[in-house]
């Protein structure tokens, strides 16, 4: 019986293209805010077509890793966006049919520390943008789509407040999952909404004060709510996100 092989799988030149600009990207050969050669000149460097080098560029744009500024024809380095990042990684767990339980399991891991770590590290500034945030929760909150989107951006402001990147890196997707979780219940408990504004008002006063203890037991409290929400709107915590 003969041996039968796979066929390889040829990967198109634009992607190689795209794959050397990332390598010296990553590695810090460019850094952000530089600019690009012109595209017939990358061209040149890397023996391809122009048309080539433009449909690497377009696809590294959409990645948040180029961009092109106002004004300019070149392409320039940038950084993507937590959001963006996250919005990937949200996408592959909703296709990998994450639960209600799931994420509010992880929520239960790491918003308690991340609440910690801003009461520590919080600034001035910090305390201003997540005093707003909760004044706009405040006056939108009879809105379902705006009391979700005014809880999930004080997260945010707590992942910010933290001054650490990984944090606002890990729990974003969580965030972004955590949204249509919260859409599907906050109408259906009519106190869902009071006891959201308690608990940012506490975990807040614990920023303020730097309390680090009790701004993690407030977020754990906070956290607890909302499997208690989903149980009294009746939602299956079993029942896959998206």
């Amino acid at each position: 019986m003969s041996v039968e092989f796979d066929q390889i799988a040829l990967t198109p030149a634009y992607r190689k293209v795209a794959d050397a600009i990332t390598e010296r990207i990553v590695s810090r050969s460019l850094r952000e805010g530089e600019r690009l050669p012109p595209e017939t000149e990358l061209a040149r460097q890397l023996g391809v077509n122009r048309s080539t080098v433009r449909e690497a560029l377009r696809e590294l744009e959409c990645s948040g890793l180029l961009e092109r500024r106002p004004g300019s024809k070149r392409m320039t380095v940038s950084r993507p966006r937590h959001r963006e990042v996250a919005r990937d990684v949200s996408r592959a767990l909703a296709l990998h049919d994450v639960t209600f339980l799931e994420v509010w399991t992880a929520l239960t891991e790491f918003e308690p520390p991340i609440a910690e770590s801003a009461a520590r590290a919080r600034t001035a500034a910090d305390l201003e943008h997540l005093a707003a945030v909760r004044a706009r929760f405040d006056a939108d909150h009879a809105l379902a789509d705006a009391a979700v989107h005014h809880t999930a951006e004080f997260f945010r402001a707590l992942g910010a407040a933290t001054h650490n990147q990984v944090f606002a890196l890990v729990h974003e997707p969580l965030i972004q999952l955590l949204e249509p979780s919260l859409r599907d219940m906050i109408d259906q408990v009519p106190q869902a909404r009071a006891r959201i504004a308690t608990a940012q008002r506490r975990i807040f006063e614990a920023l303020e004060r730097r309390d680090p203890d009790s701004a993690r037991q407030w977020m754990a409290r906070h956290i607890r709510d909302f499997r208690k929400g989903y149980e009294l709107a009746g939602i299956d915590l079993t029942h896959r996100i998206g």
